[in-house]
């Protein structure tokens, strides 16, 4: 590696460091030895490949949890590392200044330099090591002397990219700023010289997007020095805030060439950057976090600057709108900067700075903008107002939002991206604002005036140039469908037909993950809100959406297989009568292997085989009793995987419940047999807590005599060994109110209908599994899981699979199988055991009294008063 060139050796170093994440140091204990001895080689060509190695091996130091292991591992890295490193660090600084003139030497150097001071940064993130303490003075004053140097021959011409004296300034800021925060004690002497080099760094910089690194981390070393009570003194004179305001927060808030062009070329960059917050690095977000840091000390005296700022700037924009509107939009930036003390990217900004009087600028200066009636006129500052609304929709009263809504919708039609996509994003924020009660803050009567043209506009703006695919504008479709609920009802064949006609589109290449689900979510919308008013439309939408799931599902297009099922789901189960013979001719291809081999796939098909049992049993025993072997397979398949065994049982307590009993007898006893092999071979607490499910789901359909005949027909004694190894130990592990339910039902069965347990060998687990059973009903739940089953749901899959997304409004409603029979289990066992003492009278209060703990027999005294009964 250390021979090869530059750029293979980048790519070999990533993976040394991969190889080195398993094996370093145990079984790669000579590796630190070899590294440090190529230092003395003098190539530098070779120093760097190590250093580059070393970079790729230790910056995972950076985001490690603390731990023993690790601190034993940097220890012995440092004891091995850290001398040689620094001898380095003088070496290579003295031959800087040897080789002053020569640039191709120096460019070397400087690229050594660059991977020392990250390597320093890696080194000493976790804790401050003793021996970094100790020379402290060498790598400080070093530092300095490179942020203040500054050498013609390294000044590059191109304007995007950064050079190498940018980057190793911008690193040195960056353990400048590691040290002013954690390290303030030790590091105190040397900050003065600090502040004020990177200080003189930041005025005498450029508005060149090279620098935007650089200037970036100096100004965050700022803001993070500023923030911290021990540094306060170097802030506090009036004049030192006036000029950190004017010569360092003003400029890097302005709105560059380079941000307008990214603004009308690169929407989409820009959208993620601004909206998203991943404009971590940017000038205006380290300026916005400088303003912040000075708010926490100096809220009265920063605020009092900027406000001059922000009306003067405000002025110069009035004097000429055209030419001046970048001043409005520093000035917007300055107030949504200045305001913002703690935001979040579910609700806004959660706290506001008490001195800045946020409606009053909405009104004064934001909405004028929104009114003007040509919505393409100063974009930049049309996207400001409407981001302002979408940063304190918490802070500005719900008057002035409602006012704004007709103006957002209006905006929807801008020819800018990023104009209509912020009025798409402010829409939906606004449309899941929370008010009184958790309901919505807006509801679907005052938004009922803009339903029709907040639709069409929606659906316009999907047809404009650059945003068939929005995600933003498809998210807001999906929230104003979800809020208006019937009052979109007479625009759904409309709507529909557009959703459909785009879903066709997008399946040819599906590109836009988030769009395409949104897509689904406002599909499944228009279903449910219809056939909640209207049942039979149903047959409409299946033949709006049928043909499009045909050529999705004959075209295989994997990455919407799983919603074209879910969406199917939804469909059969809004059928009141049997199923319509177009679901039943695609039964028999639903149990395909091909289709169960993607694990994207599974609960999508599963829920959507449920859906046709409930729906179509008796259809499937009469028309299909061929495929029940089939059916039988997909849940064998299901049953051996440790990470979809779950999906094996919703299947099977669906054909147990449903099918008519004649027509899974054959069955039956192999599908024991199958569950006891698992259970054998890989025993897991959710493959416990299914089974048990299944087995007193089995019991209430079948009986519990049928229970105890089939476990004593696969082997004699079986179902005592059931009930002593795995009911009466782990029911308690059993989760969910309708699946604990289930297992009251069945196991209050097995008390009081089976005659084996009242007089054969089986009787002396009675009170046992009383005893469990009200454990259940009046224990905490046992969570608690095996170490070794930690990691179980994570198996390995063939290559790259789609994953599974489930659609939240194809939610499928909680199913209760035993709803109809019993309401409350406790009171259902104490009748069911009064029934029993009927049946024979003594037995039970002996049995009861003899061997009950007292905590439980005085439950079960609760459960025979609530339910009015005596055991007799």
């Amino acid at each position: 590696m250390l021979s090869s060139p530059e750029q293979m050796q980048k790519q070999l170093s990533d993976a040394i460091s991969i190889i080195g994440r398993e094996d370093f140091p145990q079984k790669w204990p000579d590796l630190l030895t070899e590294m440090v001895n190529r230092f003395q080689s003098g190539d530098f060509h070779v120093i760097n490949g190590v250093l580059r190695t070393a970079h790729s091996l230790f910056k995972r130091y950076r985001h490690e949890f603390k731990s023993n292991e690790l601190w034993t591992e940097i220890k012995l890295v440092l004891d091995a590392f850290a001398l040689p490193l620094t001898n380095l660090f003088k070496a290579t600084i003295e031959l800087c200044s040897t080789h002053a003139n020569d640039a191709s030497a120096l460019r070397i150097l400087f690229s050594s330099l660059i991977l020392i001071s990250k390597l320093f940064y890696s080194l000493n993130f976790q804790d401050l090591p003793e021996f970094f303490e100790d020379n402290m003075e060498t790598w400080m004053n070093n530092f300095h002397t490179l942020l203040t140097l500054d050498n013609k021959l390294l000044q590059t011409d191109d304007e995007e990219e950064a050079g190498l004296l940018e980057l190793l300034k911008s690193q040195i800021c960056d353990n400048a700023a590691l040290y002013a925060q954690k390290y303030d004690e030790e590091f105190q002497r040397y900050l003065p010289r600090f502040v004020t080099a990177i200080w003189n760094l930041l005025v005498t910089t450029g508005q060149e997007v090279k620098y935007d690194l650089l200037v970036s981390n100096a100004i965050q070393f700022l803001a993070s020095v500023c923030e911290r009570p021990h540094y306060k003194n170097l802030f506090e004179d009036q004049n030192t805030l006036t000029s950190i305001c004017e010569k360092v927060i003003v400029p890097n808030m302005e709105f560059r060439a380079a941000d307008e062009e990214a603004f009308e070329d690169n929407s989409e960059e820009y959208i993620r950057r601004d909206l998203e917050g991943s404009d971590i690095d940017t000038r205006r977000r380290a300026a916005c976090d400088l303003v912040r840091g000075l708010c926490k000390f100096f809220e009265g005296p920063v605020t009092g600057i900027f406000s001059g700022y922000v009306n003067s700037m405000l002025q110069e924009y009035a004097k000429n709108p055209s030419v001046n509107w970048k001043h409005k939009d520093a000035a917007i930036y300055l107030v949504t900067s200045l305001a913002s003390k703690a935001q979040t990217q579910k609700h806004g900004i959660t706290q506001a700075n008490e001195l800045v009087n946020l409606t009053e600028f909405f009104v004064n200066h934001i909405l004028p903008d929104l009114k003007s009636a040509n919505v393409n006129e100063f974009p930049v500052l049309k996207a400001d107002g409407i981001k302002y609304i979408m940063i304190f929709r918490n802070q500005v009263p719900k008057e002035h939002l409602l006012v704004s809504i007709p103006l957002l919708i209006n905006h929807l039609q801008a020819e800018s991206i990023v104009v209509h996509t912020y009025a798409a994003h402010a829409l939906e924020r606004l449309f899941t604002m929370k008010g009184p009660n958790n309901a919505t803050l807006f509801t679907a009567a005052e938004i009922a005036p803009f339903v029709e043209i907040l639709l069409t506009n929606l659906f316009k703006a999907l047809t404009l140039p650059g945003s068939s695919e929005n995600e933003y504008i498809m998210k807001a479709i999906m929230r104003s469908f979800s809020l208006l609920q019937e009052a979109i009802i007479p625009y759904i064949p409309t709507l529909i037909t557009q959703l459909t006609q785009k879903l066709l589109a997008v399946s040819k290449n599906p590109s836009k993950p988030h769009f395409n689900h949104y897509m689904f979510e406002a599909i499944c919308l228009s279903i449910r809100i219809t056939c909640k008013a209207n049942p039979a439309a149903v047959v409409s939408f299946e033949e709006a959406l049928f043909l499009v799931f045909t050529e999705i599902l004959q075209n295989d297009v994997q990455e919407f297989i799983p919603y074209v099922f879910q969406v199917m789901s939804l469909l059969l189960e809004t059928h009141k009568s049997d199923i319509p013979s177009s679901y039943m001719a695609l039964f028999p291809h639903l149990l395909q292997p091909v289709l169960w081999e993607r694990t994207g796939n599974i609960p999508a098909l599963v829920r959507l085989l449920q859906a046709f049992l409930e729906r179509g049993s008796n259809t499937i025993a009469s028309a299909a009793a061929d495929k029940i072997p089939g059916l039988l397979g997909v849940f064998q398949k299901l049953i051996a995987s440790k990470a979809n065994d779950h999906q094996g049982f919703y299947l099977l307590n669906s054909i147990i419940e449903h099918m008519p009993p004649e027509s899974v007898d054959q069955y039956r006893k192999q599908i024991f047999i199958l569950l006891f092999q698992r259970l054998q071979n890989s025993k897991t607490t959710k493959f416990i807590k299914s089974f048990l499910v299944f087995i007193n789901l089995y019991c209430i359909k079948y009986g519990a005599l049928a229970l105890q005949e089939i476990f004593d027909g696969i082997q004699p004694k079986m179902f005592g060994m059931v009930l002593e190894k795995i009911i009466i130990p782990e029911i308690q592990k059993v989760s969910g109110n309708v699946e604990k339910k289930i297992c009251a039902v069945g196991i209050t069965k097995l008390l009081t209908e089976c005659p084996p347990m009242m007089d054969t060998e089986y009787t002396k687990l009675w009170t046992p599994l009383l005893q469990s059973l009200i454990g259940l009903f009046e224990l905490p739940e046992d969570d608690t899981i095996p170490d070794e089953e930690h990691f179980i749901d994570i198996e390995d899959t063939p290559g790259y699979q789609t994953a599974f997304s489930q659609l939240a409004f194809a939610g499928k409603k909680e199913h209760d199988p035993v709803g109809h029979m019993v309401n409350n289990p406790k009171i259902h066992l104490a009748q069911s055991l009064h029934k029993l003492s009927t049946a024979c009278p003594g037995r039970v209060p002996s049995m009861v009294s003899t061997s009950l703990n007292a905590d439980a027999l005085q439950y079960l005294q609760g459960y025979l008063q609530a339910a009015s009964v005596t055991l007799l």
